[in-house]
């Protein structure tokens, strides 16, 4: 879906194709983000959400089409690299090393996410205010509750200042508080005109959130605009109608 603006899109995926065997997972899905630009994922279980969200945070790579992101094109041949990509991928169940303290985790997944470890100390105290575990830096991380774990990696992926935020489920990570103090950060970031993905089920915080949605169906573009117009044609596919 190509829109027209003044600035070049900060991300464009052009014919997107994903098989798992005989199984389609998305079917030539092409859609651009400018810069600022909000945007939902929705879609059915098996609609090819994960597919996309994979291939976006470069997990996965296509069978075939292209994705640019930041002016570096990334095909099957020329795959995402983790350490150059514009994309913070901000999810529930992040990997983390058990065995290694909270800090050397805040150092190793900023180094994952593409930033210097001199970058990283210098956001070391506010990733630990953040995420609220500061008592804990020299813990071992498996010492540390699932919720502090989610916490810390969320607070981590924040910090990493990408082109794009690419949140799938993530805005629930935590308990009441965490939830509220998450889902202000990226009213700030909206604000401040960053560009952002999010991929969620709760559609009261898509509608509240996002200008525009994305709908995908069995792998395929199924709808694309004004977010309550593509709310209404998700649940309509979920009604069956």
């Amino acid at each position: 879906m190509k829109e027209t603006g003044l600035l070049p899109p900060v991300l464009r995926m052009s014919g997107i194709r994903k098989t798992y065997g005989a199984t389609r997972a998305l079917d030539g899905v092409t859609f651009e983000l400018l810069p600022g630009d909000v945007r939902a994922l929705l879609g059915e279980n098996g609609a090819g959400k994960s597919t996309l969200v994979k291939i976006l945070s470069g997990a996965v790579k296509p069978d075939s089409g292209a994705m640019l992101v930041d002016d570096a094109v990334y095909s099957p041949a020329s795959p995402l690299d983790g350490r150059r990509r514009g994309i913070s991928m901000i999810y529930q169940e992040l990997t983390l090393a058990p065995h290694l303290t909270v800090e050397e985790n805040i150092l190793v997944y900023g180094s994952i996410m593409g930033l210097k470890n001199s970058e990283v100390k210098k956001r070391m105290e506010p990733i630990l205010k953040f995420s609220g575990v500061e008592r804990f830096r020299d813990a071992k991380l498996k010492n540390l509750s699932s919720g502090m774990q989610m916490r810390l990696g969320f607070s981590v992926a924040i910090e990493t200042n990408p082109d794009v935020f690419l949140i799938d489920e993530a805005l629930t990570v935590g308990d009441i508080d965490f939830q509220q103090k998450c889902i202000d950060k990226f009213k700030q970031f909206k604000a401040e005109k960053k560009t952002i993905i999010l991929v969620s089920h709760a559609l009261g915080l898509v509608e509240d959130f996002c200008e525009k949605t994305v709908l995908l169906s069995k792998g395929e573009m199924a709808g694309f605009g004004p977010t309550a117009y593509v709310v209404d044609q998700y649940q309509g596919l979920a009604r069956g109608s």
